[in-house]
């Protein structure tokens, strides 16, 4: 499965010009594809950091790409309050990591119906994610995906424990890994989140050797253009060559 898309919905133009290479590639590799945006930024290091063109704006956007292209949608939520809101317009609500823990807004998002997917807390072990999943499941929702985005090391840096994408498979939940948020080099003294891009590649590489049932990343035509994230965030230029090499890596382990 790939989950891809700009980091944050900027325009309409952006949304689609990107949504089409996506879709385009997917169907040409035959993965399963979850178009990804943010509609707003809520955790940004500065105050005058981009935060969004406007919730209602951004979502619409968003759920007019879903059904021009005829692919599910997922967009991250902060709130219980916007989990509903949300819910309108997206097939899958995302809980950003730093709020993992957070059960208002788990169980918020359990009740929606739609798929849920958590993200792994920079902070967490793996095996401590397996309460945050069932906050969803006690909530009545199965509908459960896990992202692995990488363990704070240090002031300004994230590591990535490859053990825990088995580990949390176990629970019998698709278990993906977030490739460009594990590359992050959060906390820069410019106040700016910094990244490392020319890592993707083996990174991906690395995840689905391992067995994730899934590779996540943003991806941007023009990422030194990017209001947000894009230090870290692939050129859609590379996209293709890389689900070359990441369908052929798929095919070995899966034989």
């Amino acid at each position: 499965m790939l989950i891809a898309g700009p980091c944050v919905v900027e325009s309409r133009e952006l949304i689609f010009e990107t949504a089409e290479t996506i879709v385009r590639l997917a169907e040409r590799f035959r993965l399963p594809l979850v178009f990804k945006s943010s509609y707003r930024k809520a955790n940004r290091s500065r105050l005058d950091s981009f935060t969004g063109i406007g919730d209602e704006k951004a979502l619409r956007i968003l759920k007019d790409a879903g059904y021009h292209f005829g692919v599910p949608v997922i967009t991250d939520v902060h709130t219980p309050e916007e989990a509903s809101i949300a819910a309108a317009y997206v097939d899958v609500l995302q809980v950003p990591a730093f709020l993992s823990r957070q059960t208002d807004l788990l169980v918020a998002c359990a009740q929606t119906g739609k798929s849920v997917s958590i993200k792994k807390g920079q902070f967490l072990s793996p095996s401590a994610m397996r309460f945050a999943a069932d906050k969803v499941l006690e909530s009545g929702n199965g509908k459960i995906l896990i992202t692995e985005r990488g363990t704070t090391f240090g002031y300004g840096d994230l590591v990535v424990d490859f053990r825990g994408i088995p580990e949390m498979q176990k629970w019998g939940f698709p278990v993906v890994l977030d490739v460009t948020h594990s590359l992050q080099q959060p906390n820069q003294s410019s106040g700016v989140t910094g990244g490392k891009p020319e890592m993707i590649e083996y990174m991906a590489r690395a995840g689905i050797a391992v067995g994730a049932d899934g590779i996540f990343l943003e991806t941007h035509p023009r990422p030194e253009e990017a209001k947000s994230d894009g230090l870290n965030m692939l050129p859609l230029s590379q996209l293709e060559g890389l689900l070359h090499v990441l369908v052929r890596l798929r095919e070995v382990v899966v034989e």
